[in-house]
C-alpha cells in the first residue's frame, strides 16, 4: 500500500515537472491557451469551425497567437498590418508548405500548391510561364472564357424564368476552362469522367475541414487501418491522379511538342529540354500533381465565388440594377465585353471585388511552414512551425474597411465613383506563394458575371423573402443550397 502511494506521488511529481518544463519551453512563443497532451489547444478553440474561429482569439491574445493540434504548433497572423508586415519580412523563411499526413497524401510534396523548396520553385515557374504562353492575360484564353460564358447564358435561358439551382451549370462551365488549359479540349457536361472528377473534388474539399481531418492528422497510422470519410478522400485523390495520368499518356501518343497547345504539351516539352539536368524536378509525377492542383484550386474556388455573387446580387436588386444600367450605358447589345473593359465599368468592378471581399471563399489563408527558427515581433517561432495568415481577418479588418461586415461596393470607389485598387484586398494571398491562378480567376469572375447580368435579372423565387447569406462552415465557405430565377432582360 505504501509502495502504491509512493508511486502515485512520484507519477504526479513527474507530471508536474513535465508540465512546468513545457511552460518554460514555450515562454517565448506567441501567446495562446495552455496546450494539453494529445488535444493541444483544441479544448479551448474547439474542433468545429465557426465563422470567427480564427478571429475570436485575437481579442484575448492579440494579432499573433499560438494554437496546438496535438504536438504541432500553429502560429496565426491576424489583421492587415500584421499579415502584411510579417509575410513580407520573412518571404523565404515562410515559403514552405506544412507536411502533415493528409497534406502529404494530397500533394505528395510534388506539384505547385503543396510542394516546397527547389521542387516548388520549378513547378511554380513552369505553371506561370505555361499559362502566360497559353494566353493568360491575352485574347486567346479570354475568347474561350467568353464562349463558356455564352454557353452558360444559353443554359440559364432554358430555365425559362423558373426557380433553379445554378451550381451544376456553373461548375460545368468552370471545369471546362481548366480542361481547356490543361488538356487542350473540353468535355460535354454529361461526360462520366468529368462528373466523377467533380464528385471526387467535392469529397476531398468536404473532408479537409471536418472533424475526421483533425483526427487523421493527429493519429495517421491508426486511422489508416480504420474506415471513415478519410478513406473516401484518400481514394478520391487516387482517382483524380489517375485521370490526369491518362490525359498525359494521350498527349505522349499524339505528341505536339513542336507546337504546344496546352499545359501538358508545354510541360512534356520542358521534361525533354531538362532530361540531362540532374537538378531538374520536371517529370510526369510532378506534371500529374500540377494538373491535380489546377483542378483543386481552379474549379471549387471559382464555383463558390460565382455562387456567392449570384446570391448577393439576387438579395440586393438595387445594386444589381445599377450594374446592369452601367453595362447597358457603356455597350451596345452587339458588342462583346472583354476583361480590359473593366475600366469602363467602375461600379461593376467595385461590386465584383466587394462580393469577393464580403464573402471570401476561404475560412483562412493557405498554410505555410517555417524553414528555420525566426523571431517575429519579439516572439520565437521554431523551425517547422505552421504559419496561418488569416486572410479573412484582413478582408474584414475594421481598421481598413469602413463597414467590414456589410456588403458595400463603396469600399472600392472614390468620391468621384472611380474604381480604386485596395492594398488590403489580399484575396489571393501575399508574397512568393500568392495564387498562381489569380489572373485567370479575375478574368473568369468578370466575364462570367458581366455576361450573365447583361442577359438576365436575377430574382427571388415566389414566396422567398431572402436567400440565406450564412456560409456552410468549412475550409472553403460555400453558401447554403439555393434557387433563383433568371429573368431575361430582353424578350
Amino acid at each position: 500500500m505504501a509502495m502504491g502511494t509512493f508511486l502515485c506521488v512520484l507519477l504526479l511529481c513527474l507530471l508536474i515537472l513535465l508540465f512546468l518544463r513545457q511552460l518554460w519551453s514555450q515562454r517565448h512563443l506567441p501567446p495562446g491557451p495552455l496546450a494539453l497532451p494529445l488535444v493541444g489547444t483544441l479544448w479551448a478553440y474547439g474542433i468545429s469551425f465557426r465563422e470567427d474561429y480564427f478571429r475570436k482569439p485575437v481579442k484575448r491574445y492579440g494579432n499573433i497567437y499560438s494554437m496546438w493540434v496535438g504536438p504541432d504548433l500553429i502560429v496565426v497572423l491576424s489583421g492587415f498590418k500584421t499579415v502584411k508586415e510579417v509575410m513580407t519580412s520573412f518571404p523565404k523563411e515562410f515559403s514552405d508548405r506544412p507536411d502533415n499526413a493528409f497534406i502529404t497524401a494530397l500533394g505528395k510534396k510534388k506539384g505547385i500548391l503543396l510542394s516546397s523548396g527547389h521542387t516548388w520553385k520549378q513547378q511554380r515557374h513552369i505553371g506561370i510561364t505555361s499559362l502566360r504562353k497559353l494566353g493568360l492575360g491575352k485574347k486567346s484564353i479570354e475568347h474561350q472564357i467568353e464562349d463558356a460564358a455564352q454557353t452558360l447564358v444559353e443554359t440559364f435561358k432554358k430555365t425559362k424564368g423558373q426557380p433553379f439551382d445554378p451550381s451544376i451549370p456553373v461548375i460545368n462551365a468552370v471545369i471546362n476552362i481548366i480542361c481547356t488549359l490543361s488538356f487542350g479540349h473540353q468535355f460535354v457536361p454529361e461526360d462520366e469522367n468529368v462528373q466523377k472528377l467533380i464528385k471526387k473534388l467535392e469529397i476531398i474539399m468536404k473532408f479537409s475541414g471536418s472533424f475526421f481531418y483533425v483526427i487523421f492528422i493527429m493519429f495517421p497510422r491508426l486511422m489508416n487501418y480504420l474506415p471513415g470519410p478519410h478513406q473516401d478522400a484518400l481514394a478520391s485523390i487516387e482517382v483524380i491522379n489517375s485521370f490526369a495520368k491518362q490525359e498525359i499518356e494521350k498527349h505522349k501518343e499524339s505528341s505536339c511538342l513542336h507546337e504546344p497547345q496546352d499545359f501538358i504539351d508545354h510541360y512534356l516539352l520542358q521534361i525533354e529540354k531538362s532530361r540531362y539536368d540532374t537538378n531538374s524536378t520536371y517529370n510526369e509525377e510532378n506534371l500529374a500533381q500540377c494538373i491535380f492542383d489546377f483542378f483543386g484550386a481552379g474549379t471549387e474556388t471559382t464555383l463558390v465565388t460565382l455562387k456567392w455573387a449570384l446570391l448577393l446580387l439576387t438579395n440586393h436588386p438595387d445594386i444589381q440594377e445599377k450594374v446592369q444600367k452601367e453595362i447597358e450605358d457603356a455597350f451596345s447589345s452587339s458588342v462583346s465585353i472583354s476583361y480590359q473593359d473593366r475600366k469602363k465599368l467602375p461600379y461593376t468592378n467595385a461590386v465584383i471585388h466587394e462580393m469577393q471581399r464580403f464573402k471570401s471563399v476561404f475560412l483562412v489563408g493557405g498554410p505555410r511552414q517555417t524553414t528555420k527558427d525566426v523571431t517575429v515581433k519579439g516572439y520565437h517561432i521554431p523551425k517547422k512551425t505552421m504559419i496561418l495568415p488569416d486572410l479573412r481577418s484582413v478582408l474584414l479588418d475594421p481598421e481598413q474597411w469602413e463597414t467590414p461586415e456589410e456588403f458595400n461596393p463603396n469600399h472600392f470607389l472614390d468620391k468621384d465613383g472611380k474604381f480604386i485598387e485596395r492594398e488590403e484586398f489580399l484575396l489571393f494571398g501575399i508574397g512568393q506563394r500568392a495564387c498562381v491562378g489569380e489572373q485567370l480567376a479575375r478574368i473568369e469572375s468578370f466575364i462570367f458575371l458581366t455576361n450573365l447580368l447583361r442577359a438576365f435579372s436575377f430574382r427571388l423565387p415566389e414566396g422567398v423573402k431572402e436567400l440565406n447569406e450564412a456560409p456552410i462552415l468549412n475550409v472553403i465557405m460555400h453558401p447554403h443550397p439555393y434557387k433563383l430565377c433568371a429573368i431575361p432582360t430582353k424578350a
